[in-house]
């Protein structure tokens, strides 16, 4: 028998729906509107995300023009995606009703509309911007140094600054590696003028201010925290600088008043020179970097092998010069491309770039999608900066890189020295990098070579050269392709210490929490999991930071553990 409702039935069913729908409130409303808003988001944007990546990474391995040049279509339909203004206008609207409520929805709804509000600029000017950038990035990888007639890589002049006690030749590399910053500054200039001028547009007053607020951090307090640092470490930092001078004094025949930018072991200053009596680098000369960072991370419960395996390590023609680790699509397909030499520069590195991978990696993949992203930049830097320390920990070179426990111990006390060091040259480094980029967007038009040049006079206290007036600047390609970042580095350097301490006295129940290296404890994996990588972007980064380690954001750590005079821990005798 065929079945059928009656005609007073079918009235009753549709008023009755219609009932409901018409008595739902407001709030209900909008809820409702914003779920499917986010059902359409994950349906549409996340494949277009997935494709922009995987176009990215393959640009940066090749060199290619054809490849760039796809990355860069590509990034312009992202971006294009974000510009849509009658997007924003719904989230700008459901975001000012203070209708949603819930914490997992308000918090999808802040982090989608900061990023739809980035892009609500002119397309044109956007689309100019991002074609713009992707020429800058190309020259910066395609960039060799050619100095007597033979193109240098990046591997090969830090390695000069390093090792060569030949003045002449030390400034000829140095300056030769300078040359890319006038190749790109006319482009990094009306990149940082578009920036500004669609930063303006959005209601900002630069766009270094505006990329602090998207980034939800108050510029004041991120001035305020620079300044604090400033004072912590200027006098330490003038002691260590001193020593500095009069070791590379004897070890040039250059009197320390004379010493000059060339002489300091790289391009930037913004790693310690070699002063103590131990060569790292011969340490790893025989090592296999990537073995050992598997090994180690496996061992306390985060294992690689499956995002190295899909990565890139290893130099070639034409590719991206430094290293970066990228989340392709939010489902685990983590990759990091590197240049990896035997040496102690390339095992921190590869231990930086897999502390960004393994927590890309295990954030918590039953979160929505939009929060399936690190907290801030900075903490996942943190994680990458903890675990970039250890390559200069006796124990852990013993414990985990096999390097012979004679070898480490007569160097365990230089090791202590040196990363302390390493720490403090770069919090300088830091400073003026920071203060450069602000002073930068607020008056692209002021003299930026003698700008950059007082900085480094004052913060790092090298000697200007003679009659200089390059864009130095330019040549640091942070400055170009990574615009108002560089304080998270800093901010990183602070949460590590302050996660450093609290894994080991917390998490470990060490009597010294300052001197572990965390090898083959599973734990401390299980913690990070947990506590810092498995919330993602679901909390504010000031938020997950108080749970994880029960404290806000604090210098005392980093102040404990490199400012301050402290002892790190012998490896054991066999």
């Amino acid at each position: 028998m065929k079945s059928f409702f009656p005609f007073p039935m079918l009235v009753i069913t549709a008023c009755a729906v219609l009932s409901v729908h018409c008595g739902k409130s407001d709030k209900e409303k909008t809820v409702e509107e914003f779920k499917q808003f986010l059902t359409a988001f994950e349906s549409t944007y996340p494949p277009l995300f997935k494709e922009a990546n995987l176009a990215y990474f393959t640009a940066t391995i090749s060199g290619k023009d054809e490849d760039y040049a796809r990355s860069a279509e590509l990034e312009v339909k992202r971006s294009m995606y974000f510009a849509d203004k009658e997007r924003f206008s719904k989230l700008k609207a459901w975001r000012e009703s203070g209708a949603i409520d819930d914490p997992l929805l308000k918090r999808q709804l802040d982090v989608l509309y900061f990023a739809f509000l980035a892009k609500q600029i002119d397309p044109k000017k956007l689309e100019e911007m991002i074609r713009l950038e992707k020429q800058v990035e190309k020259k910066f990888s395609t960039f060799r140094a050619v100095i007597d007639g033979k193109p240098w890589t990046d591997n090969e002049i830090e390695e000069t600054l390093k090792k060569s006690t030949n003045s002449e030749e030390l400034r000829k590399v140095w300056e030769t590696s300078k040359e890319v910053g006038a190749l790109v500054a006319p482009d990094v200039l009306r990149l940082v003028k578009l920036r500004n001028e669609a930063a303006r547009s959005l209601g900002f007053a630069n766009y270094h201010a505006m990329q602090l607020a998207l980034g939800e951090q108050d510029p004041a307090e991120i001035e305020k925290l620079f300044d604090e640092l400033d004072d912590l470490t200027r006098i330490a930092f003038g002691a260590l600088k001193r020593d500095i001078d009069t070791y590379l004094s004897k070890r040039l025949h250059v009197p320390p008043d004379q010493l000059m930018p060339w002489h300091y072991q790289n391009r930037y200053f913004q790693e310690a020179p070699r002063i103590y009596d131990v060569d790292f680098d011969k340490l790893y000369g025989d090592k296999d970097i990537v073995g050992i960072a598997k090994r180690y991370y496996a061992g306390i419960g985060l294992p690689i092998d499956d995002m190295v395996a899909k990565s890139d390590l290893y130099e070639k023609e034409g590719k991206y010069q430094h290293a970066y680790c990228t989340d392709i699509d939010r489902e685990g397909d983590v990759r990091v491309v590197c240049n990896i030499k035997p040496s102690y520069e390339w095992m921190n590195t590869t231990l930086h770039e897999y502390g960004h991978a393994v927590y890309s990696k295990y954030i918590d993949r039953s979160l929505p999608w939009v929060l399936r992203e690190e907290s801030h930049t900075f903490t996942t830097e943190a994680v990458a900066m903890l675990f970039g320390r250890f390559a200069a920990h006796p124990a852990w070179m013993v414990e985990v890189a096999g390097i012979p426990v004679s070898k480490v111990n007569p160097i365990a006390e230089e090791s202590r020295r040196m990363l302390r060091l390493e720490q403090l040259v770069f919090s300088r480094w830091a400073q003026v990098m920071y203060r450069f980029e602000k002073a930068m967007y607020e008056n692209p038009d002021r003299d930026l070579n003698s700008l950059w040049w007082d900085l480094v006079e004052r913060y790092q206290l090298l000697k200007r050269p003679e009659g200089r007036n390059a864009p130095d600047w330019a040549s640091k390609i942070h400055v170009a392709l990574y615009p108002a970042y560089y304080h998270n580095y800093l901010l990183g350097e602070l949460l590590a210490s302050q996660l450093y301490f609290h894994i080991g006295k917390s998490v470990l129940k060490s009597t010294d929490p300052l001197v572990e290296c965390f090898a083959g404890r599973p734990e401390v994996g299980k913690y990070l999991r947990e506590a810092v990588f498995g919330p993602g972007r679901s909390l504010h980064w000031t938020e997950m930071i108080e749970k994880a380690t029960g404290e806000k954001l604090t210098a005392k750590y980093y102040a404990m553990q490199f400012v301050e005079e402290k002892r790190v821990m012998e490896p054991e005798k066999p």
